[in-house]
């Protein structure tokens, strides 16, 4: 008999349409893109000009900062002006914190209002607070005392509205009721949509934003469900806060938005980059671009979906037994396809492995790749002992004498008949499988080899990458197959941007649920970028995903009218010294918004505290205030060493 396919995991998820003056947010409308100005938004004609620039590059909602009451009046002239532009069918979006007075001037101006729920009634001061249910019901009350006048000025005048939860600015009330967690951001949220439902107000988006993809991840999921349990989808909007700049914002962005698109969820996306607002968009429309082809191209799916014991809202890293360097708990491998490109031990360069002629010796980057793929080839060169080399198995087999370090890649027909004569390899044996022929009975099958010195690779080539994988993941989960597995996928002859972002969509969502030992990011030789770039996009995605950390991280935001310096320069300022320290989390924040609750997921933090004030972090402690920033970075650094964290810089 057989069995009907369930929808597609990747079908977008129905949510209720909001209009954001001429523009549709979620039902039937494609997915809105979004950015933010980075001008004081005093400085109305800076701020105009810039939102021009983001119009022109496909931003279809502008959102602008109203941090007080002046800035609140200034967005009726910025409205004026666009609107003489020839824009008047372009949103603007009030992004408010802090000051309630200021988002109800903000909505006789603009088309929606930014809440931040963490920040409009409460404060934080990292204090803990006991609760009586007596107690917290009176905070509750507090609460839809302040935010009620908002929500009836915005149903009467027609106005949508944003409740932005931030993981970084949860409320100290929050915090000390439902912990630094998904939940807490959660129940944030919900506590003002209800204001809403009960004033019968529904143009409301929501978003769950974090900078670290896991918890973004894990939190919408959440609010998805929650939403569906009580009966309500009001349309998402997604995005990854204070995500960075260049390749690691792209990949962090691509990998929390990515994995929800996939997922069907996201009405509108934000990715957030600490550079020019209008170099955000493009990476929005690939995130889209990606996801709508996924629906488009996708095929029936059948089998287990969801296996027994799988929570979509916590990391549990799947079981595997070890297998040379995979498996077992171990890092997450980066294995490269080398067929058709340079095998010698100059070629290797670009994979992060150096071997130095004058000492006869090989030198390793952090980001240097595990295993090499190299077909029907044997190395003419001695691998350094910790690279492996994985060829064709009738190679393999042919040879007169096993090659050091070399391990066959096996069909599956070649290794089932191979398995029953006692010919595979003792060490490391690596069968290849298409992901959607790991069927039900494949992968029970597979789990009859556990014990074999067997790893899988997993591969697609298909658009619905990640939702094809995951369930090739999960067919493994619920047959009780432990024999460690890598993903792979050929992304052909795709330009590097699209490439980088397809690939931490594809691979970065399978790790953010424990799922793969390892990722293998291939192209066809020529490809834009080389080796190098598909080396620092694996390595930079394990990185976002935090399942190996190979470099320093950077939780920096992408600016707005409320920084305090330049924050693009500031950020390229402590990367140059600072870019070596492996696994210390830096974030660097414009304004105090987010600063101190970030600082909770960063090692150090810098953050614009007043005009050329910076203040100083170690984790969510504040060390030292107001700093003049010209000395700031030095006393960064000078905090880094104190806390035994520094090393100096290595020398080549």
């Amino acid at each position: 008999m057989t069995s009907t396919p369930a929808p597609h995991p990747s079908a977008r998820k129905a949510t209720r349409a909001v209009r954001v003056g001429s523009v549709t947010v979620g039902g039937d409308a494609p997915i809105v893109l979004q950015s933010m100005t980075t001008a004081d938004t005093m400085d109305v004609a800076s701020t105009v000009a810039e939102s021009l620039r983001m119009i022109e590059a496909g931003c279809q909602i502008v959102r602008i900062t109203a941090p007080s009451k002046k800035e609140a009046e200034a967005l009726g002239e910025i409205r004026a002006r666009l609107d003489a532009a020839g824009h008047a069918g372009v949103p603007l979006v009030a992004d408010i914190h802090f000051t309630p007075n200021a988002a109800e001037i903000a909505a006789d101006h603009v088309e929606k209002i930014r809440v931040n729920p963490g920040n409009y009634a409460d404060k934080k001061k990292f204090e803990t607070h006991a609760y009586t249910t007596e107690t917290y019901a009176a905070e509750l009350k507090r609460i839809r005392d302040r935010f009620t006048p908002l929500v009836r000025k915005c149903k009467a005048l027609g106005r949508a509205m944003r409740i932005g939860t931030n993981h970084g600015s949860l409320s100290d009330r929050i915090l000390s009721h439902y912990g630094d967690t998904p939940l807490g951001m959660v129940e944030s949220a919900m506590e003002f949509l209800h204001i809403c439902r009960d004033e019968d107000y529904h143009d409301v988006v929501l978003s769950m934003k974090a900078s670290n993809p896991q918890v973004m991840v894990q939190a919408y999921r959440m609010l998805a469900d929650r939403m569906a349990d009580e009966g309500m989808a009001y349309p998402l909007h997604l995005g990854v806060t204070e995500a960075g700049e260049g390749e690691d914002g792209r990949i962090k962005s691509a990998v929390g938005i990515g994995t929800l698109l996939a997922e069907g969820l996201g009405d509108t996306i934000r990715v957030s980059l600490t550079e020019a607002p209008e170099a955000e968009i493009p990476v929005a429309r690939i995130l889209v671009e990606h996801a709508e082809a996924a629906r488009r191209t996708a095929l029936p799916m059948h089998g287990v979906m969801d296996p027994q014991g799988f929570d979509r809202y916590a990391y549990r890293r799947r079981e595997s037994t070890a297998v040379g360097p995979l498996g077992g708990g171990q890092v997450p491998v980066v294995c490269h396809d080398m067929v058709g490109r340079p095998l010698t031990a100059a070629g290797l360069y670009g994979v992060g492995h150096r071997y130095q002629v004058e000492l006869d010796k090989w030198e390793a980057d952090d980001a240097a790749c595990d295993l090499l793929l190299v077909g029907e080839h044997t190395l003419d060169f001695a691998l350094p002992g910790w690279i492996r080399a994985i060829q064709d198995a009738s190679t393999w087999q042919a040879a007169a004498s096993r090659p050091e370090r070399h391990h066959p890649l096996w069909t599956l027909d070649q290794y089932r008949k191979v398995r029953l004569e006692n010919g595979l390899d003792s060490e490391l044996n690596v069968l290849q499988l298409d992901a959607t022929e790991l069927d039900v009975s494949l992968a029970e099958e597979l789990a009859l080899w556990n014990r074999d010195a067997t790893a899988l690779m997993v591969r697609t080539d298909r658009e619905d990458a990640l939702v094809v994988l995951r369930a090739a993941f999960h067919r493994l989960v619920d047959a009780g197959c432990t024999l460690p597995a890598m993903a792979y996928r050929n992304y052909g002859h795709l330009p590097a941007e699209p490439l980088q972002l397809k690939a931490a969509t594809d691979f970065g969502g399978l790790l953010l649920d424990g799922y793969g030992d390892g990722i293998c990011v291939a192209a066809e030789v020529g490809v834009e970028g080389g080796l190098r770039y598909l080396n620092r996009t694996a390595f930079g995605i394990l990185q976002a995903t935090r399942t190996r950390i190979s470099r320093t991280e950077y939780i920096s935001c992408p600016s707005c009218g409320r920084t305090l310096f330049d924050l693009q320069e500031t950020t390229a300022r402590i990367r140059a010294v600072t870019d070596h320290l492996k696994g210390v989390k830096i974030g660097i924040m414009g304004c105090i918004v987010n600063g101190p609750g970030e600082m909770a997921d960063a090692d150090y933090g810098y953050v614009g505290t007043g005009p050329g004030k910076i203040t100083l972090y170690k984790e969510k402690e504040v060390v030292q205030r107001n700093i003049p920033e010209d000395g700031a970075v030095d006393a960064l650094v000078e905090l880094i060493r104190t806390h035994g964290d520094w090393v100096d810089a290595p020398t080549r």
